[in-house]
């Protein structure tokens, strides 16, 4: 028997949609039956949930629970020790940068003052702090001061025209220097002292202005040249004139070379002619140089004037003529006298020669 395809949708065509039908309503029934069973599986353990099917357990209901707080501490009791600390550890310091602002928005910290800096009080000296200066060519230095003025024992001032721009032991150590022993040569001389002639003290050079040279200890602000002292009465002391006594400027002299490793005045070079270089330089085996030469005072010399005409003199006429020939009328005389006597002369001049020759 041979059943062909048309045949069999003509003979089977209501059971085809039968099928589907009962497919349909097996789904459906499938889909109830889900929540029904995951109901009854939450009764039981749940096997290992590989795909996810599963719910989860849900947690139990956790109910709240009031708990008493304290009462307010009351206004009148006493702070507790250890609450300050507490209160001040919460609140930031103005030194320290808040969480919110920068570290660049900081201050920076300030500079501890050096030794010197602190020796260096008003009772010694008029010297104010400036900023560090930090120019070419290692100009410059640290812990500057301007020097304005050295205060004495007795609280006299003396001016430093100009204000000097000097490192703090440069400046104590010309401080040091005026109060103990130029004012006792002051003294001496019979006037305190008023004001010293600062010539230069720092700029940024080389030694002896020389293009090319080695920086000089100026540049650095540890040096000043000096070319007098002045005093109250008025009486400037140069320290390279040589008019001025030479004794006063040896005692300069012996001073500064004790205190300065660097001095250099006339004799040391044609750049130190007319002042006095003064310097602290370090060097090896604390080596110093003094080189000043005090020259002896310039002689006084009378001023180059013709004397005074007398007054019993001749005219000056009568004194412009030739004098008269004297002994005129003895030429005959000379004339006529024998060749004996005329010999005698020439005899007298070799002799006088031959007496010559023996003594050398």
């Amino acid at each position: 028997m041979t059943i062909s395809v048309p045949d069999f949708r003509r003979k089977w065509s209501c059971r085809g949609y039968m099928s589907a039908g009962a497919a349909m309503v097996t789904a459906a029934l499938g889909l109830l039956l889900v929540p029904a069973e995951r109901a009854e599986a939450r009764k039981h353990a749940p096997p290992l949930d590989i795909f996810g099917i599963i719910a989860p357990r849900p947690r139990a209901v956790v109910h709240s629970v009031k708990i008493p707080l304290p009462r307010p501490r009351p206004e009148e009791a006493p702070t507790a020790p250890d609450e300050a600390p507490a209160e001040a550890a919460g609140k930031p310091s103005s030194d320290q940068p808040s969480a919110g602002k920068p570290a660049e928005a900081a201050s920076p910290p300030q500079k501890q003052a050096s030794a010197c800096r602190l020796a260096l009080t008003e009772d010694i000296a008029i010297a104010p702090s400036i900023p560090d200066i930090s120019g070419p060519g290692a100009c410059g230095g640290e812990d500057l001061v301007r020097l304005e003025a050295v205060v004495l024992p007795d609280k006299r001032k003396v001016t430093v025209k100009p204000a000097a721009i000097l490192r703090c032991t440069m400046a104590s150590a010309i401080a040091d220097w005026l109060r103990k022993d130029v004012v006792p040569l002051a003294t001496s001389l019979g006037s305190p002292i008023s004001d010293l002639d600062n010539f230069d003290s720092f700029e940024c050079r080389g030694r002896n202005r020389v293009a090319g040279a080695l920086l000089s200890e100026h540049g650095k602000a540890n040096a000043i040249d000096i070319r007098a002292i002045k005093l109250a009465n008025g009486q400037s002391i140069g320290l390279t004139d040589r008019t001025l006594s030479r004794d006063v400027r040896e005692r300069v002299l012996h001073s500064v070379c004790a205190r300065f490793s660097t001095v250099l005045g006339p004799g040391s070079d044609w750049y130190h002619e007319d002042h006095i270089h003064l310097d602290l330089a370090q060097r090896r085996n604390d080596y110093r140089i003094c080189q000043w030469n005090v020259w002896d005072p310039l002689p006084q010399v009378a001023p180059l004037l013709p004397a005074e005409r007398p007054e019993e003199a001749p005219p000056r006429e009568v004194a412009a003529k030739p004098e008269a020939k004297e002994g005129a009328d003895d030429e005959p005389a000379e004339k006529s006298s024998s060749p004996e006597e005329k010999s005698l002369p020439a005899k007298k001049s070799q002799s006088s020669k031959q007496a010559t020759k023996k003594r050398r």
